[in-house]
C-alpha cells in the first residue's frame, strides 16, 4: 500500500487548497492592474505547488512565494514628468492589461470548478451520513 493511501486527502480538502491557491493568484492579478501606471512597477508572478506535509505530498497546491516579472518595463516619453530623465524618459510598469486580464479569467474560472468539487464532497459526505443514520 502506497504511503497517500494511509491517510487520504478528502476531496474537500484539495477543492480548498485549490481555492486558497486561486484566491492568491487573484489577489495579485488585482494588485497588478492597480499598478499598471506605477512608475518602476514589476508585475506579480505566482505559480502552484504540490503542498507537502512532513516532506509528504498531500495532493494539495499552494502558491509559490510572490516573484516579480523580470521583463524589461516601459520606458514612456512624458518630459514634463516628475521622474522623467535628462531626455524626458522615464521608466513605467511592465505590466500588460490584456494579460491580466485573461489570468483573472483563468483564475476565476478554476476557482469555481474548486466550489463547485468542494460543494459536490460535502453534499455526498451529507447523504453519506443521512445513510449511516438509517
Amino acid at each position: 500500500m502506497g504511503d497517500w493511501m494511509k491517510t487520504p486527502a478528502s476531496a474537500a480538502d484539495l477543492a480548498a487548497s485549490g481555492m486558497r491557491a486561486q484566491s492568491v493568484r487573484l489577489r495579485h492579478v488585482s494588485e497588478n492592474i492597480a499598478n499598471i501606471d506605477t512608475p518602476g512597477y514589476r508585475r506579480k508572478l505566482v505559480t502552484f505547488q504540490e503542498e507537502m506535509d512532513f516532506g509528504r505530498a498531500t495532493g494539495g497546491v499552494k502558491a509559490s512565494p510572490t516573484r516579480l516579472d523580470q521583463t524589461e518595463r516601459q520606458r514612456i516619453f512624458e518630459p514634463a514628468h516628475p521622474l522623467a530623465d535628462d531626455e524626458g524618459y522615464y521608466t513605467g510598469s511592465n505590466v500588460d492589461l490584456v494579460v491580466e486580464i485573461a489570468d483573472a479569467r483563468e483564475a476565476g474560472r478554476s476557482y469555481e470548478a474548486n466550489l463547485r468539487m468542494f460543494e459536490q464532497s460535502r453534499q455526498m459526505s451529507s447523504a453519506l451520513l443521512d445513510l449511516i443514520r438509517r
